[in-house]
């Protein structure tokens, strides 16, 4: 049996948390307990909840997770967008978070349909 470990997407969508922690580093403090905390928390979800699913065992339920995934990236995304508008955060180099959050939902994407 595969384990979540082997599925692309989760792979990436574990690079992807490590890139919005970097990120969020670079937030002023007094977003700490705002915007850096819920992106942080939207990115962990993501592969968090693949691995959930692929060890609930049965494919409808798999696919249900892999929504709840897909969710929380859309979530993310909105959040990126959001700190890419504001005057403290909007110069910060948000390619990579960028490129790996459109690889992953484009996965999830077809895993879904």
């Amino acid at each position: 049996m595969k384990t979540y470990k082997d599925l692309i997407v989760w792979q990436k969508s574990i690079l992807l948390a490590q890139e919005i922690y970097s990120l969020t580093e670079k937030f002023p403090k007094e977003e700490i307990f705002g915007l850096t905390s819920q992106m942080r928390r939207s990115a962990v979800s993501i592969p968090s909840n693949i691995a959930e699913g692929k060890m609930r065992g049965s494919a409808a339920e798999f696919k249900r997770f892999l929504s709840i995934a897909f969710a929380s990236g859309a979530e993310l995304e909105t959040q990126i967008l959001i700190s890419k508008k504001l005057p403290k955060t909007e110069k910060l180099n948000y390619n990579v978070s960028d490129s790996l959050l459109e690889e992953v939902m484009k996965m999830l994407n077809k895993l879904t349909a």
